[in-house]
């Protein structure tokens, strides 16, 4: 399959009129993220090649356009993207299963280290709190369209990343447990409602692998593949995705939290339901491993972390965690 995705990358370069380019894979997840270098320019770009089935077109220049959007009217550092030579934002390459594409620049920075987390997420939140202040007012460009991250969409019938009942090291123990936090999380999102004070146009991915830092401003953001309609703390719940048992996780929600509030209102009773939205993308996350064995982090992590969300799910459920 990845050699099938190469070849379109190869293709996709060539179309945009760099026949020359290096093609180098950065990182495969929901799509394969290639780095390009023009030899004949200097320059470097990333190529995006969209996995099959995910989005459609008119769901990825959505996309495109709000994060267009909030460089443009909210200051938030993220990718321009580079057109075809005929001005298209997604070029499709043609064959047996034509795929999509979109080209980035190159944006300059690294990933957060962590060496000193707790200012980096207040920071975070400041900026998280400047994104949603913008979607809140937006006004959309017609034809908007985008997925829901909702009960159902993440964790029902139709789960986007298959069912949590199939992650790795899933006994039946395990399924109790699990099934009783799913009807609990389902219950107090039910009652939390989706006001449009609670519930809006997200990122949904705003962990460290999707911030770029560059000096002591705050970090350009990249990747809005997920970006789409949720609780905007769900976009605080995806920030500690794969690390949320570590101990000094409660000093980061309590940091993003801080940052959040110079910014924009936090309420007390909408804080007081953050680890509901923590356990709810930790479930969702169960099932994504389950479905993506040949991303690295779901390999690495494997059965261990379904031991590890049982663990949060007795604490959760019993009161005891936060």
């Amino acid at each position: 399959m990845l050699d099938r995705v190469h070849d379109v990358a190869r293709a996709a370069t060539r179309a945009y009129g760099l026949p020359g380019a290096e093609v180098t894979l950065v990182n495969v997840s929901e799509n394969a993220t290639y780095r390009v270098d023009d030899p004949d320019t200097g320059l470097r770009s990333v190529l995006r090649v969209h996995r099959l089935g995910y989005h459609t077109t008119p769901e990825i220049l959505s996309e495109l356009a709000w994060l267009e959007a909030l460089r443009e009217e909210a200051g938030v550092r993220t990718p321009r993207v580079i057109p075809a030579p005929d001005g298209s934002r997604v070029l499709t390459v043609p064959g047996a299963e034509p795929r999509d594409c979109v080209m980035f620049e190159f944006l300059p920075g690294t990933e957060p280290s962590g060496e000193h987390p707790v200012p980096g997420f207040e920071r975070l939140g400041a900026l998280t709190a400047r994104m949603h202040r913008h979607a809140r007012g937006w006004s959309r460009p017609a034809g908007f369209t985008r997925f829901h991250w909702d009960h159902e969409a993440a964790l029902g019938a139709g789960s986007r990343w298959g069912r949590w009942q199939d992650g790795p090291g899933m006994d039946a123990e395990a399924r109790t447990l699990l099934g009783r936090l799913d009807t609990e999380l389902r219950t107090r999102l039910r009652r939390f409602g989706r006001g449009p004070e609670r519930y809006g146009l997200i990122h949904a991915d705003l962990r460290s692998a999707n911030l770029l830092v560059a000096g002591d401003g705050p970090p350009a953001v990249i990747d809005f593949d997920d970006c789409g309609f949720g609780w905007y703390l769900y976009d605080l719940a995806a920030a500690v995705s794969f690390v949320e048992h570590r101990p000094e996780v409660p000093d980061l929600l309590d940091a993003w939290t801080r940052g959040y509030r110079t910014v924009l209102d936090l309420p007390a009773g909408d804080a007081a339901e953050i680890w509901t939205f923590v356990m709810f993308r930790r479930l969702l996350l169960v099932a994504w491993i389950g479905t993506h064995t040949g991303a690295e982090i779901a390999a690495e992590l494997g059965s261990g972390y379904t031991e590890g969300t049982c663990e949060l799910a007795e604490r959760y459920l019993s009161g005891t965690l936060g």
